[in-house]
């Protein structure tokens, strides 16, 4: 069942001197539900605008957005941004049940799902803590333990994971697909939430992605929809071996290359 779908999906801002920026579209897209989607393209070609305009946080200029919610008793979706969006005031327990707390949820009740999400991202031990106390790694976690504490039925993740070192990133991904076939169990044995993901790392897609979905240069467009082939439950560096990733990533890179080089020049040309 498709839960989310776009026709002709395209988004213009104001520029300097007058002039608009294309920044995305046309895009048609189709979401299934329980999907895990990967979105990478060069900077600047319109994913975080994608995603932003999937939250409800941008308008599109032009075409439509369809969401088919099934359960209106919770959020449709929620987003986990690139950078530290953790509260500085609040202790790690508190971020996580802020989104709960604004929606009225009674005070036991968002006490007893924040903590089962910090026992979910492995941060029990550092409910009473505050985000400066954290490293990187852990005040993202923090932000999904957030995120899925309001059980949305897509999740938005704007690269969530691009700050981090290696080892934590691979950590991190492990992590996200563990809690992802976590969150089908929780339902009963139903679907997987729907996951949309953007990266700019190619690895990352496939590791996480059922579909990765490579964007052109601004105004971003969908070019190539590769299937990551893999069977799921998946480790990082297991998969890593798979003569078949690597051809996968050689596809996607090829697919890739010459938006990058358009954006970079776009770049240049701007500069003058």
């Amino acid at each position: 069942m498709a839960i989310i779908e776009t026709a002709a999906l395209t988004k213009v801002f104001p520029g300097p001197d007058r002039r608009e920026i294309n920044a995305l579209g046309p895009v048609d897209l189709t979401v299934e539900a329980g999907e895990f989607i990967c979105i990478v393209g060069p900077s600047g070609c319109g994913k975080s605008t994608l995603l932003r305009i999937l939250a409800g946080l941008e308008q599109p200029t032009q075409g439509t957005m369809t969401a088919e919610a099934t359960d209106l008793q919770r959020p449709f979706n929620s987003m986990v941004f690139q950078g530290d969006s953790t509260f500085p005031w609040l202790t790690v327990h508190a971020n996580v049940e802020y989104g709960l707390r604004v929606r009225g949820v009674p005070y036991r009740e968002r006490d007893e799902i924040a903590a089962r999400m910090l026992r979910t991202v492995g941060l029990s031990g550092y409910a009473e803590a505050y985000p400066y106390q954290l490293s990187g790694g852990m005040r993202q976690r923090v932000a999904l333990a957030r995120a899925l504490a309001n059980d949305p039925e897509v999740l938005l993740m704007d690269e969530p994971f691009g700050a981090l070192d290696a080892q934590n990133r691979a950590l991190l991904q492990d992590e996200l697909l563990y809690i992802w076939d976590q969150t089908g169990d929780s339902a009963g044995g139903g679907a997987r939430k729907t996951i949309l993901f953007v990266t700019h790392s190619i690895d990352e897609a496939l590791v996480l992605g059922d579909r990765v979905l490579v964007m052109t240069a601004a105004p971003g467009r969908i070019k190539a929809e590769i299937r990551a082939p893999f069977a799921r439950p998946r480790r990082t560096h297991e998969l890593k071996r798979d003569p078949v990733f690597g051809e996968l990533s050689y596809q996607i890179w090829e697919a890739l290359r010459d938006e990058v080089d358009a954006a970079r020049a776009s770049e240049l040309r701007g500069q003058r």
